[in-house]
């Protein structure tokens, strides 16, 4: 597929996807790429991680079965593209199927609800809303918690929900895409330290920080360009907040865009957060308020809003060169 192609197809992606998302009908008809690749990982997880295995054999398990977890969407993406790109009704329908590993339309809505209903609902339905895209235990968290694990979570998931699909689409298409939405799904689902998972889900764990490396970084530089032009947000104080306390985040991807997101807009984010019964000591990023509430969940969407429409610019410019 040439770069010409690409560049079509993503800008198209992101426009269909931004405006229509992925219809509720089409979910509850067909279900969705994530859920099948899901389904996938469900049935590996049972067959290759047995509680009997030692924790070597249950690492090997996990990596046959991330290999088996990339390669089927990948071949069949491959075989897709193949077969629909070169002419534009194809190249149109290569850009619907891509806009389904794109999030920004439900990532923006499942956020917004968190503001919604912390106005409209208070607290007791400000928690049941963010715990729809947060791991950590809602009832522990006070309205100036759920604000932050709000903005958090938009933030991280701006680079891994948003920005990694098109950085993968654009360097290596439609199985690009696959590719990374297989990682990531993969990591989150057995990517976790525990009993079950930390041998299972290493090379998972570890493979979707190697492949996300590029996007938070790029995450973090589009939050400080959108603050340049963005009323109230700070691109200086994004950039330094970055330099400052991103490497102090105990992902080596969700510091960048957080710490960009605090500065930008004054924000501490981040720090201590309880997991079930465990309490983390994880390190804030930003130094400014942590009071936060309803108002400050929608400053946050609004930067990320325009950080998505200087990507999509970026897009178009881009496509606009490889024509000419």
């Amino acid at each position: 597929m040439s770069l010409e192609t690409t560049l079509f197809a993503l800008l198209a992606a992101l426009v269909i996807e931004a405006v229509a998302g992925y219809p509720d009908a089409v979910y509850r008809r067909i279900g969705h790429p994530v859920t099948w690749i899901g389904g996938l990982i469900g049935a590996l997880d049972q067959r290759l991680n047995r509680e009997t295995w030692s924790a070597t054999a249950r690492k090997l398990g996990g990596v046959v079965a991330l290999a088996i977890v990339i390669a089927v969407p990948v071949a069949i993406a491959f075989v897709v593209q193949r077969s629909l790109a070169g002419n534009y009704t194809g190249d149109v329908i290569l850009a619907v199927i891509a806009s389904t590993l794109i999030a920004s339309h439900s990532l923006y809505g499942h956020v917004r609800d968190v503001a919604t209903e912390l106005e409209t609902g208070g607290l007791k339905r400000g928690r049941s809303a963010v715990a729809k895209i947060v791991g950590r235990n809602p009832q522990s968290l006070d309205e100036p918690g759920v604000a932050r694990a709000a903005i958090e979570s938009l933030a991280e998931n701006a680079s891994d929900g948003v920005v990694a699909p098109v950085f993968w689409f654009a360097v290596l298409g439609l199985p690009g895409i696959a590719a990374y939405k297989a990682i990531n799904t993969a990591d989150s689902m057995i990517g976790h330290r525990t009993v079950r998972h930390e041998a299972f889900g290493w090379a998972a764990a570890r493979l979707d920080d190697f492949v996300n490396l590029p996007a938070s970084r790029l995450t973090g530089l589009l939050i400080a360009t959108a603050a340049a032009i963005s009323p109230g947000a700070s691109p200086g104080a994004a950039l330094w907040a970055v330099s400052r306390d991103a490497h102090n985040h105990r992902s080596p991807n969700a510091g960048w865009p957080e710490a960009a997101m605090a500065g930008a807009l004054g924000f501490k984010l981040n720090g201590p957060k309880r997991y079930g019964e465990t309490l983390t000591d994880d390190a804030y990023m930003g130094d400014g308020r942590a009071d936060l509430n309803s108002g400050d969940i929608r400053r946050a969407l609004s930067l990320a809003a325009v950080a998505w429409a200087v990507m999509v610019v970026a897009v178009a410019a881009a496509w606009f060169i490889a024509r000419t």
